[in-house]
């Protein structure tokens, strides 16, 4: 396979609220010269996680498919702008920053008038979901793939406890000690959470080292996720406790894609209300994946990402 062509830049974003200047980096995997069709934009789960554990998308450059992808760090974390002094400022941390980074990305690549599809991944999933009930007539945007997004806070937790129960007693039992008290940094606390994490958000040994830069970065600035969602995947006490997106799901106006795995911390549970919801709707669960079937089963997960992001029909619903 020929070298895959990347392009790094950064894009000034304007934040009145930030007290400084921000910037944004971006990395594009493939050429948008080279191409004239829609570009795929990822957005990065955490929040905080960085943009490299994505770097998979860049297969979907190849063909048939020929799709660049845009990555990017959200605002707070990786090469972007880190904001640490707003450390736990939910009106600052909100969905409408987040939305605004991503309009002034795309207004910057110029892509609205090529097209753009929004691949959003866990709390990224979430990110793109909310961009297309807020903007159903977002000029530009064709497709949407949730992967692994949760449609429901709730329902994501009602989730975990059945994931929780299938874990080794002596680790739950860890993990439940901790967590009445409050302990979410100590050594036996962390140990713990790396066996939820092997089993439930990606199983691959050794984890690759894109997957760990996500976690280094969220361990080196854990300003938004600590904000937005809490201490750990399983204790959300953050601004996005409650959230009950699938209800407002009925506005998404273009073709929706969602993916989940067999043993992820999204559980079915969690996403159905997207499936219930969404007017154009598909939906695939990788049997041999968790969290992160772009790495688990990378294969297959382009391929169903790829025939999506090509086919035309725009009114197949299957699960």
């Amino acid at each position: 396979m020929a070298e895959l062509p990347t392009t790094e830049g950064e894009v000034a974003f304007e934040v009145p609220e930030a007290g400084k200047p921000c910037k944004t980096f971006y990395k594009i995997l493939g050429s948008l010269e080279a191409t004239t069709g829609p570009v795929l934009i990822a957005l990065h789960g955490g929040p905080g996680a960085g943009h490299e554990y994505l770097s998979p998308l860049g297969d979907l450059y190849a063909a048939p498919y020929n799709i660049p992808t845009v990555l990017y760090d959200q605002i707070g974390c990786g090469r972007s702008t880190h904001l640490r002094e707003k450390n736990g400022d939910e009106a600052f941390w909100s969905f409408d920053l987040f939305i605004r980074e991503l309009d002034n990305l795309i207004d910057h690549l110029n892509l609205r008038g090529r097209g753009f599809y929004l691949l959003g991944q866990s709390w990224g999933g979430v990110l793109g979901a909310t961009y297309a009930m807020r903007h159903p007539d977002a000029p530009g945007l064709k497709k949407l793939v949730i992967a692994g997004g949760p449609a429901s806070i709730p329902l994501y937790l009602e989730g975990l406890k059945t994931l929780l129960a299938r874990l080794p007693a002596d680790v739950r039992e860890t993990l439940e000690d901790c967590d009445r008290r409050g302990d979410h940094h100590s050594e036996e606390f962390q140990k713990a959470a790396k066996v939820f994490g092997k089993n439930f958000v990606c199983s691959l040994d050794p984890l690759p080292l894109e997957v760990q830069a996500g976690y280094k970065n969220l361990k080196e600035d854990p300003t938004v996720y600590l904000t937005i969602q809490g201490p750990a995947e399983f204790v959300i006490v953050g601004s996005i406790r409650g959230w009950e997106g699938w209800k407002e799901a009925h506005k998404i106006k273009v073709e929706t894609l969602l993916l989940n795995g067999k043993n992820d911390e999204v559980t079915n549970l969690a996403m159905y209300p997207w499936f219930k919801t969404i007017p154009r709707v598909r939906w695939v669960t990788f049997e041999k994946a968790s969290h992160q079937a772009h790495w688990e089963d990378r294969e297959r997960y382009m391929q169903e990402v790829g025939d999506f992001l090509a086919s035309t029909d725009p009114h197949e619903r299957k699960a």
